[in-house]
């Protein structure tokens, strides 16, 4: 048998589970997951090696309506994820009936299979499920429609199949003990956001930023340095919090997380700045490594 390799869009809505079904399907936790929508804001590669095959997973941000410079960043990641890929997977929640502006703005159009992953449907009835395929059938927009439960695990196999029915014949494009594009500093990064996100209300994650800005490693253990940017003076108040209490529980979380990770001792410490508007300006997004792929 010879050898595949490919590469494999995975877009959707924000909160339809594309990321915890790329960390299901891969084994490997890259992607940050959160109850809040806009978890994900970087394209991130997570890569599949088996000897037979090497499929390249491309998570992406949900689709959404750009309201910042932040988010047209984003959705320019979502495009640039499916322009050059092998298979285009669209993943949507089963129970989710809002409009669809993968549908609504007609913005694929490519001569790559798409398949639509009805996710979650270990919340749904058999019916449920079939009218629900039958709707997405009868628009047209796919090869296929597939019902998934990413949570479950339910038809993660069979969506394996159908990928290498579709991959290339190629060698790996990544050596075979890579497990992603970034580079290892992104994800200490991640670690913190995604204890931003859990720890704090509505409007603080979304107003948020980290940057590594010193990563050491040793043998026995990584100096992790960062800083965490907001927007305004007194969400850098609330991220502290009394007598530094929020901050020290979101940096002792995000280091045991950070640990198991890496699988090494971990010496974590941050910093909160105040940035002013960074997330409609051009030249801090770059600078928080915005629209480099």
């Amino acid at each position: 048998m010879k050898h595949k390799a490919g590469f494999v869009a995975v877009i959707g809505k924000p909160n339809s589970g594309k990321s915890t079904l790329i960390n299901k399907l891969t084994g490997n936790i890259l992607s940050i997951v959160t109850p809040k929508a806009q978890t994900t804001r970087h394209r991130i590669l997570s890569i599949l090696n088996k000897p037979e095959y090497q499929i390249i997973f491309t998570d992406t941000p949900g689709i959404l309506k750009p309201a910042y410079k932040l988010h047209e960043t984003m959705m320019q990641e979502v495009k640039n994820s499916y322009q050059g890929a092998d298979v285009l997977f669209y993943v949507t929640d089963i129970k989710d009936n809002s409009p669809d502006l993968f549908l609504t703005e007609n913005e694929i159009k490519l001569n790559i299979p798409i398949f639509i992953l009805l996710n979650k449907v270990d919340l749904s009835s058999q019916p449920e499920v079939e009218e629900k395929r039958n709707e997405w059938l009868s628009k047209k927009v796919a090869t296929d429609v597939f019902p998934i439960s990413a949570i479950e695990g339910f038809n993660l196999e069979k969506i394996i199949q159908l990928i290498l029915e579709h991959l290339p014949e190629s060698e790996p494009f990544y050596p075979k003990e890579e497990l992603s594009d970034k580079p290892e500093k992104f994800f200490a990064g991640e670690f913190i956001r995604e204890q931003i996100f859990l720890q704090y209300g509505e409007e603080i994650p979304y107003c948020t930023e980290v940057q590594i800005i010193s990563f050491k490693e040793n043998e026995t253990i990584i100096h992790i340095e960062a800083e965490i940017m907001v927007e305004r003076e007194s969400q850098k108040g609330i991220i502290i919090g009394k007598k530094g209490e929020k901050l020290k529980n979101v940096l002792t979380r995000a280091r045991m997380n950070i640990e198991e990770f890496f699988a090494k001792k971990v010496f974590l410490q941050a910093r909160v700045k105040t940035e002013p508007g960074w997330r409609g300006n051009e030249r801090k997004l770059k600078e928080f490594g915005y629209g480099r792929g």
